[in-house]
């Protein structure tokens, strides 16, 4: 008994030693973060300018500018628009940080944007006026529930509205298939 208490005992101090382990090392990779403060200038619905650099929020897709969805009755709606104009609001108010290392095909930097303790990435998916891809699954899951924004009628994600007109290069095989999982997996 003593000895399965003490194994027991080693591998619970084991596993919180790694888990330590694990949390100071994204700390420190987290510290490797361009950080960008605005004034931003609002491109889209998930892109951004501060000077002349140009950010693309990472985790989300937000319908392009031409891009128009139907609501519940059918009627189309500019939803490429409403998109735009969220996110303006969204980094108007207060401090605005952007944390970002990595960059697209395009040269933008991927970022994640706070203002204050409001993701701002998070809300744009929590308001519907986005999709998630890759995070913020949790608040695509609400905002579907609520039938807030896109989810109040029928719309094409963005990736599609851009394939069909041409304005997408080859997408990935790692793509088209985290794609197809996500329309497999997609809660109703």
């Amino acid at each position: 008994m003593a000895r399965t208490f003490r194994v027991f005992r080693d591998g619970a101090f084991l596993a919180a030693f790694f888990i330590l382990l694990v949390l100071i090392a994204a700390r420190l990779d987290e510290a490797a973060d361009s950080v960008v403060r605005g004034p931003f200038h609002v491109i889209d619905g998930d892109t951004l300018t501060a000077g002349v650099e140009r950010l693309r929020l990472q985790g989300m897709d937000a319908p392009e500018l031409d891009q128009t969805c139907n609501d519940d009755r059918g009627r189309p709606w500019a939803c490429g628009v409403e998109a735009r104009r969220l996110l303006i609001r969204l980094v108007a108010g207060g401090e605005v940080e952007c944390l970002g290392r990595e960059r697209d095909k395009y040269h933008r930097l991927l970022v994640r944007c706070q203002a204050g303790t409001t993701s701002i990435n998070g809300a744009m998916v929590r308001r519907g006026l986005a999709v998630a891809s890759g995070r913020y699954a949790q608040e695509q899951v609400a905002a579907r529930r609520e039938r807030q924004g896109l989810w109040g009628g029928q719309f094409e994600s963005p990736r599609e509205w851009r394939a069909s007109r041409g304005m997408m290069d080859d997408v990935s095989f790692e793509e088209a298939f985290m794609d197809w999982v996500k329309r497999m997996t997609a809660w109703q």
